[in-house]
């Protein structure tokens, strides 16, 4: 069994952010993000420590505004509205969970497409769903260039994507048929789950549901792509996929070193790219 380690991808793709942040600083625009959080969540709250973390490393600034609490739907439409008009911001995000009863995708709409870093607005999602250039949301594409990184091919193959958010299942689907591969998207809803994920030769987990996948959903030598980051008691995280998976799967990637690096190194790339454009 392989372990799919994200770990030296995002170092190379941080390395090239630094180079390239290096660049714009000296040009007298540095690159800049802003992080919009709403709602207090330990993995949420895991995410913006490491983002923060490893945008210092590149060398690109990263200011974070805790609107908890406000926790208004149109207050936050207002602050994202403001961000975006902002000559020295050049990235945006809102991490979720957000307030109940509120929608990333309406708060989404008042983010600059040229600075939705995260893919988020609805405008971005639907050039990406139409083959134009934007933003994708920067996990769904982490575990294209994680598939990538170790040669995981997937032209013809059969891969199966548990979870259907906006942020992540929904647009791997999409960028997964771009690389041909045949696509099925199951979710809560999905009748007798292992039946159809055991048939993958590539199974994506991105349901945020700690352990969802067991021996059982994964045939012998399947490619499983582990999203989940679910806040365990003692302060770390865990998978969507059961760690006894590996005895099962020809390749895992683990919680935390898989997905997750390459997540925040190509969100802070998304970031430089969107300050050279600007």
């Amino acid at each position: 069994m392989t372990w799919l380690s994200g770990r030296e991808l995002a170092a190379e793709i941080r390395a090239g952010t630094a180079a390239q942040a290096a660049e714009l600083t000296a040009a007298g625009r540095p690159p800049r993000l802003v992080v919009v959080t709403t709602m207090a969540d330990e993995a949420a709250t895991w995410y913006v420590r490491s983002l923060a973390t490893a945008a210092a490393k590149a060398d690109v600034g990263c200011d974070v505004i805790d609107l908890t609490p406000v926790n208004a739907a149109d207050r936050i439409r207002t602050a994202l509205t403001e961000l975006s008009g902002l000559a020295t911001v050049h990235g945006i995000i809102v991490p979720t969970p957000l307030p109940q009863g509120t929608r990333l995708a309406e708060l989404a709409e008042a983010i600059d497409p040229g600075k939705d870093v995260d893919g988020a607005n609805p405008a971005s999602l639907g050039r990406i769903m139409t083959g134009l250039p934007a933003f994708a949301p920067a996990t769904a594409e982490a575990v294209i260039r994680l598939l990538d990184h170790h040669r995981v091919a997937l032209s013809g193959r059969r891969a199966v994507v548990v979870g259907r958010s906006a942020v992540v299942g929904k647009p791997l689907a999409q960028l997964l048929l771009d690389r041909d591969a045949t696509v099925t998207v199951c979710h809560s809803r999905t009748r007798d789950l292992a039946a159809i994920t055991v048939q993958a030769d590539v199974l994506v987990v991105a349901a945020g549901r700690a352990g969802l996948i067991g021996t059982e959903h994964v045939g012998p030598g399947t490619t499983v792509i582990d999203v989940g980051t679910n806040a365990t008691p003692d302060g770390g995280l865990a998978g969507d996929v059961d760690p006894a998976v590996a005895q099962v799967a020809g390749a895992l990637s683990p919680v935390p070193g898989g997905v997750g690096p390459v997540t925040t190194a190509l969100l802070l790339r998304h970031v430089t790219e969107a300050a050279a454009r600007s």
